[in-house]
């Protein structure tokens, strides 16, 4: 089944993007700035450039600032990212687009994308007019976290117990956190919470879990859990914990399950916007989209490694099987 189509219902504008670099103005080198919390400039988003009429090395300057999980490095990041005079900043997750919006209020900054509320932590002011230099996309992951940990109830039928690992100091976090307990109650069992500051700690938060005896594991959107996502999955693996994340590509890694939009669309829509805004748009006028799709995942193979069996009502409704 394909469940990638965006549904964007504010703009009938992105559905039709230009393909080609003719598009782009003759001479014109653009700059555009990335910054993101994890350790890597993922592919889509260049791609999505690309297609665009976006060339590396010929109409397109790629000004890349990675913090690498490191949540305190972002300000100097944004503020040394601002000081090569970006036409745009794509920022990756709700830190980065925190600390962009505090070193620039001026340059254009699309979201690429936020996993909090923008409207709650004040980035726009609604999704339908954002009014001032940001726009972008919104997955607001606090709306999917219910849903996750329900799914990994329905693998673990019989779980009294669950674990939750959490980033400390990441701005989305806490609402996540409290809305998988706030779920894990309502179906009768308990939530613990084993929270790292860095990826140095992860080795610790599983033994934690471990001693908790807790049946499973739900991770919170997170770029740093994204960028360890083969990490974490060995971990998961070794102590024996089915681990439910948030993409497709962390399924693919070795996670038991992942539920959430696709990666790869979310960056290419953050690629149309930055065309826009290259183009003339101003990000007050843009409206945010959200993703309407989302796709589940279940690697068997992860399963057999844990002895489990999949529930057959909980297999049908994936949309890939890992095998």
């Amino acid at each position: 089944m394909d469940r990638r189509a965006f549904i964007s219902g504010m703009t009938v504008s992105f559905l039709a993007a230009p393909l080609a670099a003719a598009a782009q103005p003759a001479g014109k080198v653009f700059r555009v700035g990335y910054l993101s919390t994890a350790g890597s400039v993922f592919e889509p988003f260049r791609q999505g450039l690309r297609e665009l009429g976006y060339v590396e090395g010929q109409n397109l300057m790629l000004e890349t600032r990675l913090a690498h999980g490191r949540l305190d490095r972002l300000a100097a990041l944004a503020d040394e990212l601002v000081g090569t005079r970006p036409d745009v900043i794509a920022a990756v997750s709700s830190p980065a687009i925190r600390a962009t919006r505090q070193a620039t209020t001026t340059i254009p900054i699309v979201m690429a994308f936020s996993g909090d509320d923008p409207v709650r932590h004040g980035f726009v002011k609604t999704l339908a007019r954002p009014g001032g230099n940001i726009t972008g996309i919104a997955m607001i992951a606090d709306e999917l976290t219910g849903k996750r940990v329900a799914l990994l109830k329905e693998m673990l039928p019989r779980a009294t117990r669950l674990a939750v690992l959490t980033q400390i100091d990441h701005p989305a976090a806490a609402s996540q956190t409290k809305t998988a307990q706030r779920t894990a109650k309502s179906l009768g069992i308990e939530m613990d919470v084993a929270p790292v500051h860095n990826s140095q700690q992860y080795e610790a938060a599983f033994s934690a879990i471990v001693k908790q005896r807790a049946s499973g594991l739900f991770v919170v959107s997170n770029p740093t859990f994204f960028g360890d996502q083969e990490r974490l999955a060995a971990l998961a693996t070794r102590n024996r914990l089915p681990m439910m994340c948030e993409w497709r590509e962390m399924a693919e890694a070795g996670c038991l399950m992942a539920y959430g939009p696709i990666i790869s669309d979310l960056y290419r829509r953050a690629a149309e916007y930055v065309d826009k805004i290259l183009k003339g748009a101003k990000p007050a006028d843009l409206p945010v989209e959200q993703p309407t799709k989302f796709e589940l995942v279940i690697n068997l193979k992860t399963a057999k490694a844990l002895g489990l069996t999949i529930p057959p009502a909980l297999l049908a409704q994936a949309d890939q099987v890992i095998e």
